[in-house]
């Protein structure tokens, strides 16, 4: 989905060219790394969400196209350092930026790309986004940190689980939103319920990329499967096959968590079919698109609303 609609082709377009210009650096190294990462793609979705949510609100100046970016550099940044923490090797289906350039150099860069989002933020002017923004970057910290600590600990509940994804994820996607409406200038309760949008579409998303790193296609998702797993993270899928299995299936199932151990991914996989946290997963990601969907009732945005809601629609039920 490179856009929503063909509505919203002229603001992906900018920032794009807005991504690439603020990529660039005389220092040759962080130029290299930037260009890989513009090839690399993506969905783009969380700019896109503040891209639509702006239009939707009858915004008409350019300062979407800013803080879209801003949005942008943040979620590459947090991967960027990320998949040095995880170490991992594969992202989009190709070589993760620290695999192809190394570690030093990887989170050196992520510290660049972070930077460039608060110069851009300066130059956008708003205190309240500013701060928005700032506390939306400190939650993600916090949830990457309280991930590593948890790993490899099989008694991690669904409620610190979504704790978790709530901070490293959903809150971005919030804070694109968010920062969107105050820029439209729409009132506190309006921004207040296009954030909770935006955050429980996020809680969504993460649920279904939980879902998809143990029923996922590989060559879709661009990662292997059961890279979860090998990492020790408890996510919802393996946190409710514990729950619903019987206690042969939960030791397995613990036992692998604590080990990170790949090689039980075959097991694994069939306990959390035959418990049923695959549906169960898919069930709590439905229940919060149903909260983004409410969330969004008051806003109707023509076709830029349209598309918010088919986004919503399809975080629930996506394949890749």
């Amino acid at each position: 989905m490179k856009y929503a609609s063909e509505a919203i082709r002229p603001d992906f377009e900018a920032l794009d060219r807005l991504i690439v210009k603020q990529l660039h650096s005389d220092v040759g190294l962080v130029e290299n790394i930037g260009q890989y990462i513009v090839e690399g793609g993506g969905k783009r979705l969380r700019p896109l969400l503040c891209l639509l949510t702006a239009r939707a609100l009858g915004y008409q100046d350019e300062g979407h196209i800013e803080l879209a970016t801003v949005i942008e550099f943040l979620h590459t940044a947090t991967l960027l350092h990320d998949d040095v923490v995880d170490v991992s090797a594969l992202r989009r289906g190709r070589p993760t930026a620290n695999a192809h350039f190394g570690n030093a150099s990887t989170v050196l860069v992520g510290d660049f790309i972070y930077s460039r989002a608060f110069q851009l933020l300066v130059r956008l002017g708003n205190l309240d986004i500013l701060q928005l923004i700032a506390d939306t970057t400190n939650q993600i910290a916090e949830g990457e940190v309280e991930q590593l600590a948890r790993a490899g600990d099989p008694a991690t509940t669904e409620e610190q689980y979504l704790e978790v994804i709530r901070k490293k994820t959903a809150v971005l996607f919030a804070a694109a939103c968010k920062g969107a409406a105050m820029l439209a200038g729409v009132d506190a309760s309006r921004q207040d319920a296009i954030g909770q949008f935006g955050l429980n579409l996020g809680l969504a998303f993460q649920i279904i990329d939980d879902v998809l790193d143990y029923e996922g296609d590989p060559d879709l998702m661009g990662k292997n499967l059961g890279d979860d797993l090998a990492e020790g993270k408890s996510t919802l899928p393996l946190i409710r096959a514990m729950v619903a299995g019987s206690p042969e299936q939960a030791a397995a199932v613990r036992s692998a968590i604590l080990d990170k151990d790949l090689s039980r991914l075959p097991e694994v996989l069939a306990i959390i079919r035959e418990t049923g946290a695959l549906d169960y997963s898919r069930g709590r990601a439905e229940e919060f698109r149903d909260l983004a969907l409410e969330a969004l009732a008051g806003v109707d945005g023509g076709a830029f609303g349209a598309n918010l809601r088919m986004i919503a629609d399809l975080s629930a039920g996506r394949s890749a």
